[in-house]
């Protein structure tokens, strides 16, 4: 059986439409990419967590021999809640130069690309497989990519390297930052403010934690790495203090305060070091209840750091003709899949359309880029795995 044809477009506009806000289910999208690259007689396996809400999925063509590429991208998309959008979010409208829509530059314009490349691909074609890993969850943390690295069944062989469709403007990309998120709790006893011998705040003594990682933010600011040259307008690794809860009525004594914190690190920086620096950092500040004071790792994303010199990186800059390295600070999928723990896949971030315009209202994607992408991206695999 084959897959009904459909232009990179028509697939595209089919995507769009699902609405795959990280707070709903991938499981009908999931099911419909599933459906369409079975038909066309791909291996197509599926890795449902979150009670089979949110689905991973794996797809292959070629034979089970070692080398290949991964395709990789996400089926997520952050949610289309401002106010100015000026066409239906999960409708692809056709405007100018520019195709609209939630998820349009981040990512489903790559991934249609690459679920299509892999429907026309023919098993007889390839010397060495091609593989596509869609995942969910990446907008809230790449968690999709780290349950696949916790769920992926060893007997299904993988390549061990990927392009990971990020927008980069059809730039190649070889490292990205990190972003690991703590969760800092003061707890306090709760108390009637008109007796407050009875209590114990617990927002008080936030300010002298908030102060603390003011202290370690500014420490932070001034340290430079090897790989820093390639974040040309941020160098240092970010602490950012982000979010603050705390306190139930204005009558009453809060009696807990939770203060989040994301941290962005540098390609090879060690998210272990940091936590025991991080730690240490608290331990010595004498004015905080120490007591009282918990923190834990609500999410570890890790950086990514592709090797110059790695078989990849090399035959995919002589292919677009690019001779700089670039970086871009914000953590995807690659981290978990290249990272400590992960799969050791050797990952480069490439893909149509700008940063700059995505989680915006009205995100769009320039025809020329999606256009190019799918003609650039299958005259790419074909030389790495038809030769």
């Amino acid at each position: 059986m084959s897959a009904a044809p459909m232009t990179d477009l028509d697939l595209f506009r089919r995507l769009i439409g699902f609405d795959t806000t990280s707070c709903n289910p991938t499981r009908p999208i999931a099911d419909f990419v599933s459906g369409f690259l079975a038909d066309a007689g791909c291996e197509v396996h599926e890795y449902p967590y979150a009670d089979g809400a949110k689905v991973n999925l794996l797809a292959r063509r070629g034979p089970t021999t070692d080398g290949g590429l991964i395709l990789s991208g996400h089926l997520d998309v952050v949610p289309a809640t401002q106010d100015d959008w000026e066409s239906d979010p999960f409708e692809l409208t056709d405007r100018q130069d520019a195709y609209f829509a939630r998820g349009s530059a981040d990512m489903k314009g790559f991934v249609a690309v690459a679920v299509n490349l892999l429907a026309g691909l023919q098993d007889v074609q390839l010397r060495r497989p091609v593989v596509l890993l869609l995942t969910s969850d990446e907008e809230v943390g790449t968690c999709g990519a780290q349950e696949f690295v916790k769920s992926w069944d060893r007997r299904f062989p993988l390549p061990t390297e990927a392009i990971v469709g990020e927008p980069t403007e059809l730039r190649l990309v070889r490292m990205h930052k990190g972003h690991l998120v703590l969760r800092l709790t003061i707890t306090g006893r709760p108390a009637h403010t008109g007796y407050p011998h009875l209590g114990a705040s617990a927002i008080e003594p936030a300010a002298d934690l908030i102060a603390a990682l003011r202290d370690l933010r500014r420490s932070l600011d001034q340290e430079r790495t090897a790989e820093s040259v390639f974040f040309r307008q941020c160098p240092q690794p970010v602490l950012n203090t982000a979010l603050i809860r705390g306190g139930s009525a204005v009558n009453i004594i809060p009696d807990r305060c939770v203060v989040e914190v994301g941290v962005r690190l540098l390609p090879g920086q060690s998210s272990a070091e940091f936590l025991q620096r991080f730690g240490a950092h608290l331990a010595s500040v004498e004015n905080l209840p120490h007591d009282r004071l918990t923190w834990e790792v609500v999410n570890d994303s890790p950086p990514m750091l592709c090797p110059q010199d790695s078989p990849l990186h090399t035959a995919l800059t002589r292919f677009l003709g690019q001779t700089d390295s670039y970086g871009v600070s914000f953590a995807t999928d690659a981290g978990p899949l290249s990272g400590p723990g992960g799969l050791g896949i050797r990952s480069v971030l490439w893909g149509p359309g700008r940063i700059e315009d995505a989680h915006q209202a009205n995100e769009c994607i320039a025809k020329d880029q999606f256009i190019r992408a799918g003609r650039l991206l299958e005259r790419f695999v074909r030389q790495r795995c038809c030769p």
